[in-house]
């Protein structure tokens, strides 16, 4: 089985782009997908430009966790809005995106990850989270086949899933029928500006005017930012996933446990991805930006395999172009689709620890394996900001692998920060000015 969406899949929205619009999306992930929908229900004429396809990258690639339970405390309250935004946004499509209410669950291998967890419920309960704790015959009542002990678990009952290529695709159908121009396969190069202030972009098709640009690039915002003199401390790493064929019903939400973290899907397999384990691509962002990562790396120091290079046009490579002109083709023109191949061994690693796991299934077959590049943050919460020093720019990107769930509401609030209206949330931790400002790494929960 391919991955659902690729470069071969047809494009969608072909354009072309018009000449000018108010507010121009750069990216067509779940964040700019969001908040080309939230801007257009302000009433403004939004262009969303997309280098490949509609959800082509991580947001079609992550796991379909939308999740509450563990989050970062900055990031709970929103998270909190999203978990009603995304029912709003599945009751307005005739497409069946998979949401499901049937809670997230962590089970804690030992006395001290259940402290951790006991720990988290705090910043559940100041927001009226209904995660609770439960002991290990609770935990084994929930999970009757699952092998090995467990000294107990967090459950969110209110916790959801969705399927990801589904979902994203089908929230843009909203954007669009509520006026929102999308144009895939159209890479924005550069931002146009005048006397230092954004004044629209320049695109491989020409330039396009508009008073406000937001940079929703995923994994390819620092590439763009550089080339404007703008540096984050953004990092993309590599995540496994894998697909099982249809399997008897073990757990109806997601759950998470040593090895594996699972979720059912529509199609009544699971889908598999290693909890704790991310794959670094050593390039030059990242010996630029390792000061940064330190106390995460002191932190978690085996949390991540790293490799000494990248594949070729990924946008941390050591051959990847850091700077061109506007008249130049890029590197988003030379990657419409960033597809990376993913690790056989852990892969099968992976399927192996899940048969482990619920023993009960006997053999477990896969029916396809992916992998996607996560933009993450040296402490694991996005930049969600106005760029100071690029007037009409607003940033949201860093999502830290948690952007799928977090994104309904994240693009409410980056169409909030272009417009000027109250953005409902303190969004002073996802601050751009944070990594230059002597401010100390604050490390979240991760759990």
């Amino acid at each position: 089985m391919r991955f659902p969406i690729s470069l071969d899949t047809p494009v969608t929205f072909p354009g072309p782009p018009p000449a000018r619009a108010d507010v121009i999306v750069i990216g067509g992930g779940v964040i700019g997908v969001c908040t080309a929908l939230y801007l257009a229900r302000a009433g403004h004429e939004v262009l969303l430009l997309e280098k490949g396809r509609i959800a082509g990258e991580q947001s079609s690639r992550n796991w379909g966790w939308i999740r509450q339970q563990g989050r970062d405390p900055d990031e709970l309250p929103i998270m909190v809005e999203a978990i009603g935004l995304w029912k709003s946004l599945a009751a307005q499509t005739n497409i069946d995106i998979g949401l499901r209410q049937e809670g997230i669950s962590y089970l804690a291998s030992d006395a001290q990850q259940l402290a951790r967890f006991e720990a988290w419920l705090t910043h559940a309960h100041a927001h009226n989270v209904d995660t609770k704790v439960v002991s290990p015959a609770e935990t084994r009542k929930m999970f009757p086949n699952l092998a090995g002990d467990y000294a107990g678990a967090m459950i969110t009952s209110s916790d959801m899933r969705a399927e990801p290529w589904v979902a994203v695709p089908a929230i843009a159908g909203i954007a669009v029928r509520e006026s929102v121009q999308i144009v895939e396969n159209c890479a924005v190069r550069s931002l146009d500006l005048e006397a230092g202030r954004v004044v629209g972009v320049v695109t491989e098709a020409g330039r396009i005017a508009a008073s406000s640009v937001v940079l929703a690039g995923g994994a390819w915002s620092s590439l763009f930012l550089r080339n404007h003199g703008v540096s984050i401390p953004q990092l993309s790493v590599r995540e496994n996933v894998a697909a099982t064929e249809p399997l008897a019903d073990i757990c109806a939400g997601a759950t998470a446990g040593r090895d594996v973290a699972l979720r059912r899907r529509l199609d009544g397999g699971y889908t598999l991805a290693p909890p704790d384990l991310t794959e670094l691509y050593v390039g030059p962002d990242a010996f630029r930006a390792l000061p940064k990562f330190l106390p995460r790396l002191r932190h978690s120091p085996f949390g991540q395999m790293i490799y000494p290079a990248a594949p070729p046009g990924f946008p941390d490579a050591w051959g990847t172009a850091r700077s061109w002109e506007p008249d130049q083709e890029t590197p988003f023109e030379r990657m419409r689709v960033l597809d990376p191949t993913p690790n056989r061994r852990r892969i099968e690693k992976l399927r192996r620890d899940f048969e482990e796991m619920f023993p009960a299934l006997g053999p477990v077959r896969l029916k396809a394996a992916w992998a996607g590049m996560i933009d993450t943050m040296p402490d694991i919460v996005p930049i969600v900001d106005q760029c100071a020093s690029l007037p009409g720019l607003v940033i949201g990107t860093g999502m830290s692998g948690h952007g799928f769930g977090i994104g309904p509401a994240m693009g409410k609030i980056l169409a909030a920060l272009v417009t000027g209206d109250a953005v409902g949330h303190d969004l002073g931790r996802f601050r751009l000015s944070r990594f230059t400002d002597g401010s100390a790494m604050r490390l979240g929960p991760s759990l």
